[in-house]
């Protein structure tokens, strides 16, 4: 042995006698020699003489190696030399003939063998066909040498397969390249002479050597996928599979591996009309019984497979074959092979390619389409309803770990859910198909599983009643409740039923579940509701000695009541019956009672007793004294431990704390059952109940003001309450609201928060002195805690902290929406709030653009300016740069917010309109006014009596060519918006045929209405055409309108102060509470006078107004006119104000030019003349605007 065997040994030493120092220098000596040049000499040098299997493996992989990394490096001669040499060693012969002592490799271990093989294969990947193109040729003569150079071959081709071929494993192009070169080459070279050696072996050996044969049967196997099919199925191939099948003194592998051949060329892809002849040809009613030996044999899994995979291949040819290709032979085929399939599905362990559903579910979809099934499919259906059953069964080992739902029990049945998702869905289509048939296999399954002993059916009932839940689904309502023929039958059975084996856990609960789903029945059928509540008030329910089964007794129970509600009336005093000892574990906490089990459990069964004592067809005096004796004990108790919160020990303590915390888990369930109305306004008796009932429950957070779990319970009530006792909680509130916040930690502002938006939701601005006092006491403790910025998630915070601090930042993110869309926004601009208005916005916007959300960016987006149509022009071009906001940006918000404060009482105003109220719209577009990429601005706006309704103001997708186009665009987007308003008003019952859009372009309405081809439109999109077939079939009548009386011309681009004021005035948003008294001219603002019969000008240099009595000296400046604007107008180019609704009057304004010397009055009315009335308007409302002359 020299140094090198040594080190190699030594390095694959596994015994840990051996010195690690001793085995580091072993490891670099062998590294060393590696990396020689000569090392493929060296290793079959080694190869031939030594009989060490460490060296023989070590020298086969360093070969390996070499060759697939610097293969391209080698010499001819080298190349040459390796090649025989491994040649030799594969073919049982000496690299050396001459020398008698060298060592054969074949007669070494298998693993020596298959790394022998897998180096074979890498110079096959170099040098065939191009350099070594005789490579399976040269084989093939060497077989007759015996069976281990058979063996050795077959090892080859399965390397060859695994290495190169086989589309198992992930392949990159070059080596699907390359196994392309070698599968084409070996096609044309020697794939024929193989398949000729693989059939004389295999009859050669059958008898003596199984186990060789069965090997070259596994490479057979794996070419079959890509060889001609004819080589394969022939009558002499297939007369030999059959043979090695059928014949029983053949050992199961070899039967088997026969089977997986067959199998192999059933499932070869190739077209349908060849597939129907390979199937047909094989004649496979042969193989139908041997399913019925062991079947956890080999032979009958193999076989199984077979079966399934041949009834797959007949199920998909008699999908893809037309009746004059042979469909109808491929469903004789698939029929023949059935009854079989069906057998192997419920006795045997199917092969884990095969998908049982997926073939079942295809198979039902060809009879979808049947008006009427044939006795042979209906003997099908009732075949696979049996397969469903047997596959959905839990097995009877995991019986115990079930019932008690241990680690191993719960696993079972979260496998079992999932696997039977898709069996239930085949259950569904299998009753669409034969729905009578589904119903009496399954009234069979219930009456057979009925019948059977207890320690046998567990099982069996469980997928019984399972089947009968799951097939619930595919039935709709009607059919439910109706529930005739067999369906009726199945209900009754199942409510009179009781089976013997009920005490187990998964039997009681499927059971529970199924009556659940067909309360319906019983709710049409209410003289069996009597059986139906008996099934969850007595032992099989509520009441079960299992505590799973009972909770979820009392859960299902309370969706019973919601369903059946007054139907039980005549039954409240049975169910509280029933339910007094369940009711009296929580009215009487003394210590001796006995303990929930599960915080749900009362919750549960105190809003089913809730519902049901809470309706309006229950007496006054029955209503009350119900409650009375649930929420007296109840509160007692509570008032107890509030007497003796002192005096108790920390574990007395502890135990009476988590006691009250289930009381009033029970109270707050009891409370949904009772309606606002009822308790405020038919019942307030009812109402005082309750109230006394917060009043006691608040006090725990005087006396438990640091007991987090607590707090959260006593808040959880307190939202109850505020749903039920409606406006009446107000008194209350203060108080709680004062206790929740004093000690309140992050966590629990969270659900502070939560209460608070509750109240805003709920009672809109009558909240707003609460919330005065309450946000800037909110603000201040949230801005110490939430950071500026984003939230900190180094490795040194806690992951628990920094999840609550995100939660507490999106929460108060929605709280501050909400009171942005509840007219509460004041809040930010009191006394109090108002010094928080700068962190706030600095918090929203950095939110707008940073945030990780984009839900949460939306938020803080539409909190500064949301349900604001003055505003939308502004907000859409901000809001493009939320990305990367720079200091003008921050300044242009900050302007906004100026804005939003000195047009806090501005709001929309709706009016009465004579005749039919109508939608109407207003379209415009800014032709390439988007700088950056010169796109358009689209802004829309939809009023209804004579307020907006809907508005948008947006840049457009595409960069248009012309303000035509660009009208027409938006126009396009405002029609889509209008059809669903359309849509909507109809729901509301107002009726309109034509609807009105106005737009300031001739041209657009011009290109809407004329449908004739011109190249200047061409181009644009068909999609924004949609509104020439609306114009043409009337439903929208597009109309033109002044641009100066374009409601929408705000939304598009920046425009005047005055200009800005006549398009809120255009769609009703006014100041209706405080008219700005401005200084000088430019600054007057905009008065509104109603019903003013006139109005007074003065010849002077001063004017004065006289407005509601009083009176006031207004200056004019050079170059300031006055203009009048009347309501009930609209502005006609050319004639000045024109009347809308058919007054008839006019008047002309007579501007003076900004270099002239200014009139002496400011403004000439040259003519006014009215019909209507004396006076001059006829008393209509109209307003007073300032504008200069450089602005006109």
């Amino acid at each position: 042995m020299d140094d090198l065997e040594k080190a190699i040994l030594i390095c694959f030493d596994e015994s840990g006698t051996v010195d690690s120092e001793l085995k580091s220098k072993a490891a670099t000596f062998i590294q060393q020699i590696k990396e020689t040049l000569s090392i493929p000499s060296i290793c079959i040098e080694k190869l031939c003489f030594s009989k060490l299997v460490q060296v023989q493996f070590w020298c086969l992989q360093c070969l390996h190696e070499a060759l697939r990394d610097k293969y391209s490096s080698m010499g001819l001669e080298e190349k040459s030399f390796i090649r025989k040499s491994i040649f030799s060693m594969a073919c049982c012969e000496a690299v050396n003939v001459n020398d008698h002592n060298s060592v054969l490799v074949l007669e070494g271990q298998a693993f020596i063998k298959n790394k022998l093989a897998q180096v074979v294969v890498t110079l096959i990947y170099f040098e065939y066909p191009s350099i070594w193109p005789s490579v399976f040729i040269d084989f093939l003569p060497n077989l007759s040498k015996g069976r281990v150079v058979i063996d050795m071959f077959c090892r080859i081709l399965n390397a060859l397969d695994d290495e190169v071929i086989s589309l198992d494993y992930p392949r990159n192009g070059d080596e699907m390249a390359v196994a392309g070169r070698i599968k084409d080459a070996m096609r044309a070279q020697c794939v024929p002479q193989i398949v000729r050696a693989w059939y004389d072996v295999v009859l050669m050996y059958r008898n003596s050597d199984p186990e060789l044969c069965t090997g070259v049967l596994d490479s057979m196997r794996r070419y079959i996928s890509w060889i001609d099919i004819s080589l394969i199925v022939n009558e002499s191939f297939t007369s030999l599979f059959f043979e090695l099948m059928l014949v029983d003194g053949f050992p199961d592998q070899l039967r088997a591996a026969a089977a997986s051949v067959l199998l192999a060329a059933v499932s070869k892809r190739m077209d349908s009309k060849s597939k129907l002849a390979l199937l047909k040809s094989l004649h496979i009613r042969r193989a139908f019984g041997l399913v019925a030996g062991d079947s956890d044999s080999e032979l009958v899994s193999g076989v199984a497979s077979l079966l399934t995979g041949y009834a797959a291949e007949a199920l998909e040819c008699s999908k893809r074959l037309s009746p004059s290709d042979g469909k109808e032979i491929s469903l004789e085929l698939l029929n023949e092979v059935l009854p079989s399939v069906f057998y192997v599905m419920q006795s045997c362990e199917v092969d884990a390619t095969f998908s049982i559903v997926q073939f079942l579910s295809g198979y039902v979809n060809t009879m979808k389409s049947l008006s009427m099934l044939t006795e042979t499919q209906l003997l099908h259906v009732r075949q696979i309803l049996e397969v469903i059953r047997v596959q959905i069964q839990f097995d009877p080992i995991y019986r115990n770990n079930l019932d008690v739902l241990d680690k191993i029990g719960r696993e079972e049945e979260d496998r079992m859910v999932e696997f039977r998702k898709d069996l239930f869905v085949l259950l569904r289509s299998v009753g669409c198909v034969a729905p009578d048939m589904t119903q009496i296999f399954i009234r069979n399954s219930l009456a057979s599983a009925a019948a059977s002993s207890e320690d046998r059916n567990v099982e069996v009932v469980e997928a019984a009643l399972s089947l009968f839940y799951a097939l619930g689904e595919s039935i709709s309502d009607d059919m439910m409740r109706t529930a005739s023929g067999q369906l009726g039958e199945l209900v009754l059975m199942l409510l009179s039923t009781r089976f013997p084996c009920h005490s187990n856990r998964i039997v009681a609960l499927v059971f529970l579940e199924t009556i659940t789903r067909y309360m319906k029945f019983v709710q049409e059928n209410t003289q069996y509701i009597p059986v139906a509540l008996g099934a969850f008030l007595d032992e099989r329910g509520i009441h079960h000695s299992n505590v799973n089964v009972s909770r979820r007794a009392s859960y299902l129970f309370m969706r019973v009541v919601k369903l059946l509600k007054a139907k039980l009336v005549p039954y409240i005093e049975t169910i509280l019956q029933s339910l007094q000892d369940t009711v009296a574990q929580f009215t009487r906490m003394d210590g001796s009672s006995k303990t929930q089990s599960g915080s749900e459990d009362g919750s549960h069964i105190f809003e089913a007793i809730g519902l049901l004592i809470g309706m309006e067809d229950v007496p006054l005096e029955k209503q009350s004294d119900y409650l009375a004796a649930l929420l007296t004990p109840l509160c007692q108790q509570v008032e107890f431990a509030l007497l003796n919160a002192q005096t108790q020990i920390p574990d007395e303590s502890a135990t009476n704390i988590a006691k009250i915390q289930q009381i009033i888990m029970a109270i707050n369930a009891l409370s949904k059952g009772f309606s606002e109305r009822l308790v405020t306004a038919s019942r307030p008796a009812i109402g005082l109940m309750f109230k006394q009932t917060l009043d006691v429950l608040l006090q725990l957070l005087v006396v438990f003001p640091k007991i987090v779990p607590l707090r959260c319970k006593v808040t959880s009530f307190i939202h109850r309450m505020v749903d039920t006792l409606g406006a009446s909680v107000f008194p209350y509130l203060p108080k709680a609201l004062e206790q929740l916040l004093a000690e309140s930690e992050s966590k629990e502002l969270v659900g502070f928060l939560v209460l608070l938006n509750q109240l805003i939701c709920k009672f809109n601005t009558g909240v707003y002195d609460i919330l005065e006092e309450v946000y800037p006491v909110i603000a201040g403790r949230l801005f110490s805690i939430l950071p500026r910025g984003d939230i900190p998630s180094g490795p040194g915070g806690s992951t628990e902290e920094i999840r609550e601090l995100q939660e507490l930042q999106r929460t108060f993110y929605t709280f501050l929406h909400v009171i942005a869309t509840h007219d509460l926004s004041p809040i930010f601009l009191s006394p109090r709030g108002q010094g928080y208005l700068d962190p706030m916005m600095q918090l929203l916007l950095y939110a707008s653009c940073y945030h990780n959300g984009i839900a949460v960016r939306k938020v803080c987006t539409t909190t500064f300016l949301l349900q604001k149509p003055d505003l939308a022009h502004a907000v859409s071009v901000v809001s493009k740069y939320m990305a990367n906001p720079g200091r003008e940006h921050w300044r242009a918000v900050k302007w906004i917010f100026k804005y939003l404060k000195g047009t806090m009482e501005c709001g929309i105003m709706f009016e009465r309109q004579h005749g039919d109220i109508s939608v109407q719209g207003y379209v415009d577009a800014d032709y390439a006014g988007e700088l950056d990429d010169r796109r358009s601005y689209t802004g829309y706006v939809f009023t209804l009596a004579g307020g907006p309704i809907c508005w948008r103001s947006m840049v457009q997708s595409l960069v248009t060519l012309s303000t035509t186009e660009a009208k027409y665009m938006a126009a396009t987007k405002a029609v889509k918006e209008l059809l669903w308003l359309k849509g909507l008003v109809r729901e509301l019952g107002i009726k309109q045929n034509g609807m009105k859009l106005y737009c300031d372009s001739q041209s657009a309405i011009f290109l809407a209405k004329n449908q004739i081809y011109h190249a200047r439109t061409k181009h644009i999109d068909v999609r924004f055409h949609k509104i020439r077939e609306l114009v043409t079939s009337g439903e929208l009548l597009f109309e033109k309108v002044h641009t100066l009386e374009n409601a929408v011309d705000m939304m598009t681009k920046p425009i005047t102060m005055d200009r800005f004021k006549h398009c809120l005035n255009l769609i009703n948003i006014s100041n209706w509470v405080n008219i700005r008294q401005g200084g000088d001219c430019c600054a007057c603002g905009s008065y509104r006078v109603e019903h003013k019969p006139w109005i007074k000008w003065a010849d002077a240099g001063a004017e004065r107004i006289e407005r509601n009595g009083a009176k006031r000296r207004h200056r004019p400046c050079v170059g300031l006119i006055h203009c009048l604007v009347v309501r009930d107008t609209e502005w006609v180019e050319g004639a000045g104000l024109r009347p809308r609704y058919g007054t008839e009057w006019f008047m002309r304004i007579q501007l003076g030019r900004p270099s002239s010397p200014p009139p002496r009055s400011a403004t000439a009315i040259n003519s006014l003349r009215t019909t209507s009335n004396s006076r001059p308007f006829g008393g209509r409302e109209f307003r007073i605007e300032s504008l200069s002359c450089k602005d006109i």
